[in-house]
């Protein structure tokens, strides 16, 4: 989801060279306030069983005790 925000952020904000910092942060701050005030929601496309099907090498299911 962080990714997906990042990318929302890169095309609607900083898709252009910005001078400093200082322009940088006043930039995304702006931008977050926005989004946030929006009330912009992520249509998450997968389930938890299918998350963890696809990731599932990545994180292991733990052993069960017995």
């Amino acid at each position: 989801m962080v990714e997906i925000e990042i990318g929302v952020l890169r095309t609607q904000s900083i898709d252009r060279s910005i001078p400093d910092r200082a322009t940088l942060q006043r930039e995304v701050s702006a931008w977050e306030q926005q989004r946030n005030q929006s009330g912009e929601r992520i249509n998450w496309m997968f389930t938890t069983d299918h998350a963890r099907a696809k990731l599932a090498q990545a994180y292991p299911q733990p052993a069960k005790e017995s």
